[in-house]
Order: C-alpha cells, then sequence, then structure tokens
C-alpha cells in the first residue's frame, strides 16, 4: 500500500530538503523556511489562496526566512570549528552579488546578515553601485573583484569614503598601479586585497575556474611584485586581504582541503615578509546537494557544511602553526549555499502528449498479417509470458514500418498496428512493475511509454542553468502524495525549441531521464522545481520573449500562520518587447494605421476595427506565459 513516505523516499525529498521541504499528512508539498514542525507552509493552501487572487502561473516563490536560516547555519559551522580546533580567530562571510543580484534578494540577506557582519561582494561597476546603497555591519566588508577600469576603481574608491570597510582586489597585476595613482590622486587610502593564483583545482562543473590556467590572480611573480609596488606607494598596511577562488561548486572536500593547505603557505610566507594581512578568502565555492547522492557528483557534494567549515579551519591552523604565522580572519564568499535553497517555481501542466493509445481497436479481418499478430498478442500477453511478448511486439513493429514503407500497408492499418504495440507495451510495462522487473529492457519501455508533460513555463528563462549546462534541479509533485504516481514523464515548456525540455531528474543513484508523475484529471496539476535561488534569477534569457514569473514572498510567524510578505508582478508582453528594442505606443500607432487603411479599404468595419484595436492594446499589458 503506498503511503506518504514512499512518496518521499520517491523524489528523494529528505536527502535533498535539507529539512526545508517534505510532504504533509494530505500529500501536499510543505516548506519549513525556519526548519520547525510548528512552523509549515502548505504550498498548496497557498496556490489556493494566490489563486483568489488572479495570480496566474508560473509563480517564483521565495521563502526569505530560508536565507536567514542559512546565514546561521554557515556561521554557526564556522564557530563550532573556531571552537573546536583552538582557532585564534573568527570567521566572516560576503554574499557574492553575481550569485542573485535581486533587490529583495540582497535586502533579506543584508538584514540577517547584520548580526554575522555579513557583507558583499561585487564584481561590476552595475553591482558595486547596487552595494553602495546597503547599509553593512559595521565590520561587514564590501569586497570588489573582478577586472576594473578607472572608473569602476573611482567608484570603489569613493565607497571608501562612504564605508569603513571597502577592500579592492587586485585581480589583474595591471591594476596595481592604476588603483595607487588613482588612491593618491583622490587621497584615500582604500584597503587592499591580492587574489592569487593557485595550482590547486576545484571539482566539478566549474573546475576550470581555478588552477594555474584561470581567468583571474596573480601568479608567484606578479604577487610580489604588486606586493613591491604597494610598498613603493607606502601603502603596505593597507594590503590586508588574500583571496583565492577555485571554482563553484566544489563537489569534493579534498580538492577544498588541498587549496586551503596552498593558499595558507603563501599567507603565511607573505606575512613572515611583515605585510599587514588579516583576512583569509578562501572564495566561493562551498556546493549544495541537488540529488540527495552526498557523493562527488555534478549535482552533488561529499561533504556537509559543517565539514567544509571544518576543513578550512583545521587547515590553515595547521599550516600557521607550523610557520609560526598569526591565525587570520578566516572569510568567504559562499552564495550558492545561502541562496539556493530560498526559491522554487511552480508551473501548471497544461496536458500532456503520447498519442491516443486507449481507442479499442476492432479488426475488419481482411488487414494484413501483421495487424493480425498484433491483435493476437495483446489479448494472449500475460504476467508468464509478458517478456517474450513485448519480444514479438518490437519485431512486429519493425515489421509493420517496413510493409509500409514498401506501400503495402495502407495508413489506416499502419495506425491500427501501433495502436496495438501501445498497448501490448502498456500491458507488458504493468506485469514488469507488478514482477519487479528492472532489467535494461524494460527502463527502455517506461521511456517509450512516457508522456511529455506540458508546462506552462520556459526552461530559458526560470532555469537556464539546465538547459546551458544541465545543471540538475529536483521536480516535484505540488501534491497527490498520497497516490502512487502511475505514469513517467518529461516536462516541455511552452517555448517553440526543442531544448525546452526538462528530460533529467535527480536520483540518489543515477540521473534517471524520465519522472514518475500522475495521471492528469479534470482538476488542476502542479508541479514544483526547487532550489532555484542560486543564479537563475539573472542569467535566464527572453528566448520566445517569455518574460520573468510572477512572483510570492512567503513568511511564516511564531503561531505557525503564513502570509503574503510580497508579490512582484513578472514581465508582460509591452516589457519584453521593450528588451529588444520595441517600444509599445510605436507599435500600436502603426498597428492602427494598418486598422485604419483596412477600413478605408472596407476589408473591416468599424465595430471588428475597434474590436481588433482594445485586443491589441489589452494584448499588450498581458503576462507572456499562458492563461489556463
Amino acid at each position: 500500500m503506498w503511503k506518504i513516505e514512499d512518496a518521499i523516499d520517491l523524489y528523494g525529498i529528505e536527502r535533498w530538503g535539507s529539512g526545508y521541504f517534505s510532504y504533509n499528512k494530505n500529500g501536499n508539498l510543505i516548506i519549513r523556511p525556519t526548519k520547525k514542525d510548528a512552523q509549515t507552509i502548505d504550498l498548496k493552501n497557498v496556490i489556493e489562496q494566490l489563486s483568489t487572487k488572479k495570480i496566474k502561473y508560473p509563480i517564483l516563490f521565495r521563502f526569505p526566512q530560508i536565507l536567514e536560516g542559512q546565514i546561521k547555519e554557515l556561521n554557526g559551522a564556522f564557530s563550532n570549528s573556531i571552537s573546536e580546533y583552538k582557532y585564534n580567530n573568527t570567521y566572516q562571510g560576503a554574499f557574492p552579488m553575481k550569485v542573485n543580484q535581486r533587490r529583495e534578494v540582497i535586502e533579506e540577506i543584508v538584514k540577517a546578515g547584520k548580526k554575522f557582519n555579513l557583507g558583499l561582494e561585487v564584481g561590476t561597476k552595475a553591482e558595486l553601485l547596487a552595494a553602495m546603497s546597503f547599509e553593512l555591519g559595521s565590520e561587514a566588508l564590501l569586497i570588489c573583484n573582478g577586472f576594473k577600469d578607472d572608473e569602476y576603481l573611482r567608484l570603489a574608491l569613493n565607497a571608501v569614503k562612504l564605508k569603513n570597510k571597502v577592500i579592492i582586489v587586485i585581480d589583474e597585476y595591471s591594476e596595481t598601479t592604476r588603483l595607487l595613482e588613482l588612491s593618491r590622486k583622490l587621497g584615500v587610502k582604500p584597503l587592499i586585497g591580492i587574489r592569487v593564483k593557485l595550482y590547486s583545482k576545484g571539482s566539478g562543473k566549474w573546475a576550470e575556474s581555478g588552477g594555474e590556467s584561470s581567468k583571474f590572480g596573480l601568479t608567484t611573480t606578479e604577487m610580489l611584485d604588486c606586493i613591491r609596488t604597494v610598498s613603493e606607494y607606502e601603502m603596505l598596511d593597507q594590503l590586508q586581504m588574500l583571496h583565492f577562488h577555485i571554482g563553484s561548486q566544489i563537489t569534493e572536500i579534498r580538492r577544498i582541503q588541498k587549496a586551503v593547505k596552498e593558499a595558507a603557505r603563501v599567507y603565511a610566507k607573505i606575512k613572515n615578509m611583515h605585510v599587514n594581512i588579516k583576512y583569509f578568502n578562501i572564495g566561493g565555492g562551498l556546493g549544495i546537494d541537488y540529488d540527495g547522492s552526498k557523493t562527488s557528483s555534478d549535482a552533488s557534494a561529499n561533504y556537509t557544511m559543517q565539514e567544509y567549515a571544518n576543513n578550512v579551519v583545521y587547515s590553515l591552523k595547521d599550516v600557521c602553526d607550523e610557520e609560526g604565522a598569526p591565525h587570520p580572519i578566516i572569510l568567504s564568499e559562499s552564495g550558492r549555499a545561502i541562496s539556493a535553497y530560498h526559491s522554487l517555481l511552480v508551473i501548471n501542466i497544461k496536458g500532456n502528449k503520447n498519442g491516443n493509445h486507449k481507442k479499442p481497436i476492432e479488426l475488419r479481418g481482411d488487414e494484413p498479417h501483421i495487424i493480425k499478430e498484433l491483435y493476437d498478442g495483446l489479448q494472449e500477453i500475460n504476467i508468464k509470458n509478458y517478456i517474450e511478448y513485448y519480444h514479438d511486439a518490437l519485431q512486429h513493429r519493425e515489421e509493420l514500418l517496413s510493409l509500409f514503407n514498401l506501400g503495402e500497408v495502407e495508413l489506416e492499418d499502419k495506425s491500427k498496428g501501433e495502436v496495438l504495440f501501445m498497448q501490448i507495451c502498456e500491458k507488458a510495462a504493468g506485469f514488469a512493475r507488478e514482477t519487479e522487473n528492472k532489467s535494461d529492457d524494460f527502463d527502455d519501455l517506461n521511456k517509450l511509454l512516457s508522456k511529455k508533460y506540458i508546462g506552462n513555463f520556459s526552461t530559458f528563462q526560470s532555469i537556464p542553468d539546465f538547459w546551458a549546462i544541465k545543471q540538475l534541479f529536483p521536480v516535484v509533485p505540488v501534491s497527490r502524495a498520497t497516490e502512487k504516481p502511475n505514469e513517467y514523464g518529461t516536462i516541455v515548456d511552452i517555448t517553440c525549441d526543442s531544448d525546452g525540455e526538462i528530460d533529467k531528474f535527480v536520483d540518489l543513484k543515477d540521473v534517471k531521464e524520465i519522472l514518475e508523475l500522475h495521471e492528469l484529471n479534470n482538476g488542476s496539476y502542479y508541479l514544483a522545481i526547487l532550489l532555484l535561488g542560486a543564479y537563475q534569477d539573472t542569467i535566464g534569457d527572453y528566448h520566445n520573449l517569455f518574460g520573468a514569473a510572477n512572483e510570492a514572498h512567503i513568511i511564516v510567524d511564531d503561531s505557525g500562520e503564513w502570509h503574503i510578505k510580497q508579490l512582484v508582478k513578472g514581465d508582460r508582453n509591452c516589457d519584453v518587447l521593450a528588451y529588444v528594442k520595441y517600444n509599445s505606443a510605436g507599435l500600436f500607432s502603426m498597428f492602427e494605421s494598418e486598422i485604419a487603411q483596412a477600413v478605408r479599404d472596407n476589408k473591416l468595419s468599424k465595430t471588428d476595427a475597434e474590436e481588433i484595436l482594445n485586443n491589441y492594446k489589452d494584448a499588450m499589458n498581458q503576462y507572456t506565459y499562458l492563461d489556463l
């Protein structure tokens, strides 16, 4: 008998959900933003309330309290490690804005991070302009990374005048003299960081962003030249940070350990040169477990947050003690680990497709022999012979196609043969499930029988990393977990692009090519795509001019009641047209001229013309997705 626990296990929620997600006794997806059972949000209830407000799907749900929870957990992990290993300094973080630049997200992160002196890291002038508007904690850092022109440097130096702690990181050697000259000219003494290029590399999809061929960072020779130049400008006291980064979503803990040891050795040698390094910046890379396997696969990480902190603290302390160097303040730019869990996309399914195989087939009596053999196979297949009859059906289908190509089978008979073949397959698949046959043959059969569930969303806009690099994201039904799913399917979006399909799904031991789903009935069917809070918001594109989704920000109070904190409207048709330089007023004017000419040519009545114009104007202001 199917139970809720079976659904939780099937979709792996407790393996990848980090305590934030589960199903309740009603079979509905729930969110625990504080990880407390008393503060639970039933997503189906939220959906029902939003329906009364006529909020259209897809909807991106944000749970701001999860951001606070992840910040607390990260700081707690380092605090535990510092205490356990008797590390003689502190930890603080800086959230990298490239991970999620959305104002609402950064506001929540800055607010939640103040008690932990959480700062911000920027890599562009635009990000710096945004970051300068936030009031950070007194010891929080504003870290300026990335390639810099003089305008970027000037902007950063002006930030120094306004903020207590701004560190300008030299990512490329030529920035050194330009920074120092401009600092002298403006009469500003910034804190300076050096990004070192390590030999150590990360692991996973972004491993190439570390190592000696890394895009950023100074070689040993460039680093020493940089230190001499800073000394010549009498700014050596301002050189306070050593920075390195070996890649995002590092999957193997040993890679982190190796990089920290190498960088710690560099820090100790520099410190022994009487350079005033205070901060040891390990960059980003703290991975999260998208598939729940806790392995070094691209969709996972073979360590926990606490194990990450333990390895960093222990490895750094070990080298510092060996070299006789003081323990620096540990700094990390962990973005994915803070933001990934806080948002999910809910899509409504408009239907599915895989042909109509349910119709009963009646024979006239004069059909080709191959049709009769398929018909007999359907009548005779049973739990004892289904493997043999399935293999026979595969051969019959090949013969049917050959006969059709030779002109010996008509379209109507080809149709009958296809339906009979699929009906045999469905019976065989049922018997395979009943006998727990998990052979490759029947894995392939499940793929053949799988349906394409048509989701009202754009892969390119909402989950661009899946399309671009096949990053896996968990996909689960929002409700009906009390029912055993009896269908297999993939999720296709509504763009006019064959790449707009989710056809890889998280699994404990493998990557599934089809997902267990429920048969569509007359009611609405919703799916949730989770762990979307890192990178997906701002790298999504406007393929087919589908825009940003509507948003709902949900919080839960101490009594366990949930509240809609904020609703953010998604893009309208006029908004996405403006992105590609169409002026909606200009378009309407040109269209109005066409309508007027059609009226003059007696192609349209004035009544029809007015109705068409009103429809055109209304459509300009409508949501870009389907209204289901």
